[in-house]
This record gives C-alpha cells, structure tokens and sequence, in this order.
C-alpha cells in the first residue's frame, strides 16, 4: 500500500547497536536520544487526566512520563538515552536578566512529588540523568547535541522547545514524542521561514512572555522572518536599520538594540555546561526487574509493569544488540517481467492453501489510486512483484492481460488471502475488475485486536517488534514534501524489492499473531467478525455516497457572509479589530482589554478554547460571538468548502474511508471526510447533511439507527431490575429515570426534567461526576450529586454493574466487551482506595465502564452490518448501504424498494444478538440525508 512518511525514523546510518564489545565512547553512527524532562512532564502532566495510586497519591505524569520512556525504547531503538533536568535555583540567565522567567506560574502542588516519583522510575530502569547547576535543561540537550555531532552521531532531541530549534544540524533533529513526529531543517524552514543558525536572532526579535524575553516591540514572527531572509542577521539588521520600511518599526529597531542583544544572551543556548561524560553508562541497557515491580506496585501501574518487564530482557535493550535483518542470502525476491513469467507464478500460486498479497499504487485514497504493481509471496522470503506501470522503458507488464492471468487465482476461494491494511488491496483490486476472495487473514487487524491501545498497528512496526527487522521506508523510494513523486515514476528494481517485503513480512507475522489470537481467545472474533467485516468495508468505501456540489456552494456563500457578520459584531463589541484565529491577540482582548478572569493557563499563556469561553460567554457577550464564528468557520473549512475536492474524478462520488483500527472501544471511524464529526441535531449540522443524497436523482436515502442501544446493553449488563422493566415496557426510558430521580408520577415529568434525566442517562454510560453533570445542566453541584445519588438508589443494579466492572479490570487489568474485544487499562483503582459512595470515578475507572457499554454496542452494530450485507447480497434488491455513523447505518435505494428493505434493515439489526431488553430500530427515509422522515416498519 503506497503511504508517506515525512521524516526517516533514523538519520542515516548503517552501524550497527553498540555490543560489549564496542567502544561505548565512539558515537561514530550511533543514535543518541536526550529527553527535555521537565518539557515532557509538563506536557503528560495537562495530556493525561487526573490518576491516583493506591494510597491516594498523585501519579498521572509518573504513568504518562513512563509510557513515553517505554515507547521511546521500544519503538525508536536509540543506542543511548540520557535524560536532562533543571536544577532548583537560578540560573546564569538569572543573573543576566533578574526578570527572566518572571511570568512563569508556579509549579502544581500535585507534580514535585511526582517529579521524584520519575526520578525514581528513571534509576529503575537504568536510564541516565545529566543536569548541571546554574544550566537549565536546554543546555544540557545543547552540550549533548554539539558532542554527538562532532563525533559523527546522530541525536535526536525529545523536546517541543522551540528554543532547541537552534541547535538542528545534518545530524541533529527534534522530535516531538505526543505527535511522534520528527522536526529538522526542512521543517523549521517550512515553519518559521529560516535555517536552524538564524534561529537565535529570531527569537530574540520576537521575544517570549512565557520566560519574559523582552525582544523588540511590534517584531513579530512575520516581520522577523523577512528581515532575516534580507539582511541575514540580527547584527546586520540593526546596522542597516535605515534600509527598512516603516517608521515606527525602525524606531523600535534602533531603540531596540539593547533589548534585542540581552534576548539574544537569554535565548542562546549554552553548549560548555560542565558535564562528566560517561558514555558507557549512557548506553540504553536492561531494566531492573525488581525496582521497577516495586515501583509500580506502589503507583498502580500493572500493565505498564509487564511493558518494563520486557525491557529486562538484555535483547530488549536495544543499545546492546543489534536489530537484525531478514537474511539477505536467503531471501528470494524478484520482478516478473514477462507473461509467460506471470502464467508460471499464477500455476505455483495456485497449487498453495494461504498466499500474502499486497498492491503498490499512486495514491493514499484507493479509489483515486491507480495500481502500479502487485506482490505476492508464499513462503517466508520468497516474494515476486508484478509491474504494472513504471518509468518510461523500464519493465512492465500490460494491466489487462496481466489481471486476465491472475485473476482466476485471486478470485479463489480455496486460496487464503492475508496481508497488511486488505481493505485497501480490496478495492483497489474492484477497480481493475477483480473480486479478491479467500481473504481470511490481516495482520493490521490482528495486532489490533490483541493491543487495542498501541500508537501504531502499521507493517514497520510490526516488523520491528516481532520480527526484529527493519524495513524499506517508503521515503526512500518516493521521498517526502515537495519532491515527493509517485511510486510509477520509481525505477522498478527499488520498488520490487519494496513490494515483495510488504509481502514476505505479513506472511511472516501470521503465524506469531495467529498463535496469540488463539492464546487470549481472540480467535472467533477475529474470523467471525472483524475479518468479514472487511468485505463490508469494501462494499461501502467502493459505493461512496454522492454530495449536491450546487448545494454546498450555496452553503459556502451562505456561511460566509455569516462569518462576516460575525466578525463586524465581534470588532464592535471589542471595540477594535484583530485576528480572530489568533488566540495569543484574543487572550488580550477578552483579559487585558475587557478584564475578564483567566480560567486557565497553557504553556503559551491564557488559554481561550472552547470551554473556557463558554464559561466566560455567562458574564460577557464577545466569547459567545466567537464560539460561533470558530463553530461556522470549522464546519465551512472541514466540510462545505473541502467536501467538493473530495469528489473521486473516477466515480464522481466522496468515498470516505472507514477506519477498523482506531478506537479501542471496537468502534468504526471515518476520514476523508470524518462523517462522525458533523454535528446531528444542530441547524448547521441539517444543512451539511443536507448536501449528502443518494446517487440515482430519483432514489432516496434510507437511515437505519439504533434506538438508545448503549442504554440497552447498560441494562443487559446491570440486570436491574427497574431498568430492564422500563425497556420490555418500550417506556420512555428518560422520562422514566425522571419519575423516578424526582420522586413523582410519570405523567407530571416535565420536557425539562426529562431532559435533566437524559442528561443523567447518558452521563451514567460516560461515568459522570457529579461536577460534569452540574455543568451540563448549569446547576450547582451538590444538587447534581443528589440526582446521580437518587439514579443510584433507583437503579442500584447499574451500581453493581460499574462496581464489578471496576473489580474485574484491577484484578485483570483489562476490560471485556460483548463479543470478548479487550482492551488493557491501567489507574483502576483497588475497591478498597475506592469511594464507592462519593460517586467519584478516575478517567481509567470511567473509560474501562464506557468501554464495556460502548464497545458492545459497537459490537452489536457490526454484527448488524454483516447480517445485512449478506441478506441484502442474497436478495434481488439493487439498494446499497453506503455509510456507518456510529448507531446508524445508511442506504440509498429505489423508492419502490423501500418497504421491503425497511423489513429486511429492520429484522436483520433487532436481530443481530438477543439481550434481556429488545432491541429496537428508527428507520427514516427522504431525499437527502437532512430531510428524512420515519418509516414505517410491517411486522
């Protein structure tokens, strides 16, 4: 499958881990990684929400900091890890600037004990620490830098520090561990306009309010850049000062040089922090087993004590052993380069029971794509590739009568089909005319399966993690950026031996995660659903859904004269215009300007995001206005002006992509467009979907959705009593829990009380505190507490539902769903440093309940799916499902076949499982996906 990747995963180098018998002291090619601890630990510390250990104590960064150390050793491979602190006191920059860091809010109460909590962690697992007094930790990642390069090694910053953006060389990059994303001369250029050597004098231009570097008033980003790009430094710009436009701005230049030269000494970093070198003792080694247990018995951490584990094992250590090849000498990969080659293979491929497939195309999106090549292997290094379309003069077969050849052996049954990301393959195969059939095996869905919660389920790390081997990045064939070029235009003999990897490594993965499959009881759900489930993620990629490009045009004039109707109100209230995107000049509009209180705090300042100026909209008009400018501006920008140029040019139609791999409650995704995101009660939400029609100007849409289904599997789950009652009832559930909650008769609940009630309802499946629920429904929150006491008290089965829940999860350290999909959580709390009577849940605590409901009920919807794919297969009906959003499924079919699809929709999702409540299904139809209206279902 052709995907990009912007950044090599290493610099280039081919030496190998150093061994025992290296010289620990020579970095020649070696891969040093120093971590910003204090950068990193802020960054965990407002990523990961609230977590407590077993005696109460404060551990989120400890587990966030954690992960990120295991992840970096597992998946990045360094030769070398060092970790750099600050050091308690001031620094020399103090002493340059008594103001430094002024602005700089204090610490969190909650995170100095887990400061030490890591350090601690860090010795465990043999992790070095380099800090120096006087230096902050910048300096150190810049005297590791500067010794790493001159001795010809390759270092990679973990730091978000825009400061360390100076010190990028050839050999030198950051990276940027929540996006897992690298950044280096190229990106800074694309960024900021400037080479790594002019990065100083930019920042000391622009300033820093966060460490109150003063830089030179009104030179902002913009202005900077442009003056670097002409005069090349800091120094020239200011003794050209009489060459530059503009009257203020040369006024605040040379009045500014004083200013502009003690940033400079601010912002520069120091490359001589006195640093013993022990190079030896920077070599990534194995943990220690029992410090780390220790360690995480005290914090709770029980998977994450399995993952150090792990690491213990001296092979795990990856600077001690190197990360070994597929053997070269035994590998068998070559170009097929005639038709009599090709009849040869097809006749070997023939004769086997499992071959591993793969396609090489032009594009990310198959539909848009065109097929380059296709691999194929079936034994462990014996691999052929099929050109199809390639460079002028180089070898390539013609698509027709090579798919005539091959096509009786794809569309074989009898031959199992497996590979990496099918899906893709599958339709890019429809679109040459075969039906790929057989396939009963994908390793993408397989790791995803038995690791829910991994950061990545693709081919190179799959290789790397069970097979050791590194593999040929696409990079390197089709590069990156602007001289990125299609995978057509690169010569054969590279492509071959790319494609037959991509063949040879899942062949070779099947057997390891088949076995695992089978140990953790996987299996049924594997071949049972996840893997049938592929044919019907083909079936409705290939379909696509038509969009009226007339009726988004008219949206897109619509919304933007909105837009600017809002911006003038927004400038009136404000009383001067600014940039609204920018949230740096709104933060002094709304708290410097008009005084309002700054809720919370980032690391760039005050922040303005949505939920604050929500808060902030009940005693002032302008964070309202702009709530509404962001909403109308994101909707115009995701979908009504981008839906147009989604349009495949080969069927006319949006062809989103369904995501089988993402979430790990077991739930479907979509991209290309994110279908999920568009709002669904909301005007502006109807006017999207409004856009959304079936593909025949005289067919109609038809939605199928669940009603309440998370509800249902609560009560399926809970077996209370009342609740179950309620259901085989077909009473309104939440009128119901409003009866019951305000302790009156069910013909007096008010819409209001039961909207109270939904919101319970619904809080209850997401586990809610008490001080969520008071800011859904804008009450005080002991009233809020008292609803969610009196749910409880009615419904007391749903109580011991969360509670065993909670129970099973710490004693197993994952969490079940209907069909058996785990998913692994760590910071579920023992029952007795539980509260069970404060109703006070931690995140993991309230994601391993929403888990169970949520991905049953995601279960439940795919095995509808795959009922109604194969009835509606077997019928003569020409309807086609189209689209999957989250409980609902959509059709667009003839008008005359709408009764008997509403039937067939109808039994076949009520029937998908039986549980102690019935299941029920809404079904609507209309013209568009905006305007359609029930249905009604015959018995």
């Amino acid at each position: 499958m052709n995907t990009t990747e912007e950044i090599p995963e290493k610099l280039p180098s081919s030496t190998p881990q150093p061994t025992e018998e290296t010289d620990p002291d020579d970095l020649r090619g070696k891969n040093v990684w120093i971590v910003d601890s204090h950068s990193l630990i802020f960054q965990v510390f407002h990523a990961i929400p609230p977590m407590t250990g077993p005696a109460g104590q404060p551990v989120a960064a400890i587990y966030g900091f954690a992960r990120d150390m295991v992840f970096l050793l597992e998946k990045k491979k360094p030769d070398y890890l060092i970790c750099a602190f600050d050091m308690h006191g001031p620094t020399f920059r103090h002493e340059l600037y008594d103001d430094y860091k002024v602005n700089r809010a204090e610490m969190p109460e909650e995170l100095p004990s887990q400061i030490q909590g890591i350090r601690r962690l860090l010795e465990a697992m043999n992790i070095p620490v380099i800090e120096s007094p006087g230096f902050e930790a910048d300096d150190v990642l810049a005297a590791v830098a500067k010794v790493v390069d001159q001795q010809g090694g390759n270092c990679t910053l973990v730091t978000t520090d825009k400061d360390c953006r100076q010190l990028i060389t050839d050999n030198v990059r950051m990276f940027n561990v929540r996006k897992d994303a690298f950044y280096d001369a190229e990106s800074l250029l694309g960024d900021w306009g400037i080479r790594p050597d002019q990065v100083v004098d930019f920042q000391a231009m622009v300033g820093d309010p966060v460490d109150n570097v003063p830089g030179i008033p009104l030179i902002g980003p913009k202005i900077a850049k442009e003056l670097l790009n002409q005069f090349g430094t800091l120094e020239a710009i200011l003794d050209n000062v009489d060459k530059i436009s503009g009257k203020k701005r040369k006024e605040n230049l040379a009045n500014g040089r004083e200013k502009a030269m003690l940033s400079k000494d601010l912002v520069r970093l120091r490359d001589d922090v006195p640093v013993e070198w022990d190079w030896a003792k920077y070599l990534v080694s194995p943990t220690d087993v029992e410090a780390c247990e220790a360690i995480c018995d005290e914090f709770g951490f029980r998977t994450l004590a399995k993952q150090l584990q792990s690491l213990s094992d001296p092979a795990a250590g990856q600077g001690s052993e190197p990360v070994s090849q597929l053997e070269q000498s035994k590998l068998e990969y070559l170009t097929i380069e005639t038709l009599d080659q090709l009849r040869e293979l097809t006749s070997e491929l023939a004769k086997q029971t499992r071959i591993s497939i793969d396609t090489e195309t032009t594009h990310t999106s198959p539909r848009w794509a065109d097929l380059v090549g296709i691999s194929v292997a079936w034994k462990p290094g014996i691999a052929r590739y099929i050109p199809i379309r390639a460079p002028e003069g180089d070898v390539q077969l013609p698509l027709e009568e090579a798919i005539e050849i091959l096509k009786p052996v794809l569309e074989d049954p009898e031959v199992k089909k497996l590979g990496q990301n099918l899906k893709y393959d599958e339709i890019v195969f429809r679109g040459v005319g075969v039906q790929l059939a057989g396939v009963d095996f994908d390793t993408m869905i397989a790791h995803y399966l038995l690791e829910a919660g991994a950061r990545s389920h693709g081919l190179d790390e799959l290789a790397r993690r069970y097979l050791q081997h590194e593999t040929v990045k696409i990079s390197e064939l089709i590069g990156t950026g602007k001289k990125q070029i299609l995978m057509s235009e690169v010569p054969v003999e590279k492509v071959s031996y790319y494609a037959c990897e991509d063949a040879d490594i899942p062949l070779r993965l099947f057997e390891i995660l088949n076995e695992r499959l089978d140990e953790e009881g996987l299996n049924d759900l594997f071949d049972d659903v996840e893997i049938p489930l592929v044919d019907v993620l083909v079936e409705m990629e290939y379909n696509g859904i038509r969009v009226d490009t007339d009726r988004l045009q008219q949206l897109s004039s619509d919304y933007g004269e909105r837009l600017e109707e809002l911006e003038s109100q927004i400038y009136e209230i404000a009383g001067q215009p600014f940039n609204i995107a920018s949230p740096k000049q709104l933060a002094e509009i709304l708290f410097e300007k008009r005084g309002l209180p700054v809720i919370k705090k980032t690391k760039t300042g005050a922040s303005t995001d949505a939920e604050v100026l929500e808060q902030l909209a009940k005693q002032d008009p302008l964070p309202q206005k702009i709530v509404e400018f962001r909403q109308y501006a994101k909707l115009k920008n995701t979908y009504i002006d981008a839906l147009p140029n989604m349009i495949c040019p080969k069927s006319g139609l949006v062809h989103t992509s369904f995501n089988q791999v993402v979430a790990a409650t077991g739930r479907l995704s979509s991209n290309e467009p994110n279908l999920q995101n568009i709002p669904i009660r909301t005007k502006e939400g109807k006017d999207i979907r409004s856009a959304f029609k079936a593909s025949h100007d005289d067919w109609v849409l038809v939605c199928a959705d669940y009603s309440q289904i998370e509800l249902r599997v609560l009560a399926h789950y809970s077996k209370d009593q009342a609740l179950c009652e309620a259901y085989q009832q077909n009473e309104d559930i939440h009128a119901r829990v409003a009866s019951e909650v305000y302790g009156i008769p069910l013909a007096e609940v008010t819409s209001s009380e039961r909207r109270s009630a939904k919101a319970i309802n619904f809080g209850i499946v997401y586990g809610q505190s008490a001080f969520g629920l008071a800011k859904a429904l804008d009450i005080e929150k002991d009233e809020a507490f008292g609803f969610i006491d009196a749910y409880f008290r009615k419904y007391p089965g749903v109580d011991d539902f969360m509670e065993n829940t909670l129970k099973q999860c710490y004693q197993d350290g994952f969490v079940k769903t209907f069909l058996g999909r785990r998913r692994k959580i760590d910071g579920v709390r023992s029952p007795q440093k539980r509260d069970r009577l404060n109703r006070q849940l931690l995140m993991p605590e309230r994601t391993a309940v929403n888990t169970v409901i949520q991905g049953s009920a995601a279960d439940i919807i795919k095995l509808a799916m795959l009922r109604v794919h194969k009835t509606l297969q077997a019928s003569q009906l020409k309807s086609k499902l189209l689209l999957q959003i989250h409980d609902e499924l959509v059709f667009e079919a003839p008008p005359e076949e709408v009764p008997e699809l509403v039937k067939l929709i109808s039994q076949e999702m009520t029937g998908a499982v039986t549980l102690d409540v019935p299941l029920v299904v809404d079904v609507e139809s209309g013209q568009n996906w905006a305007e359609c209206e029930p249905v009604e279902i015959d018995s």
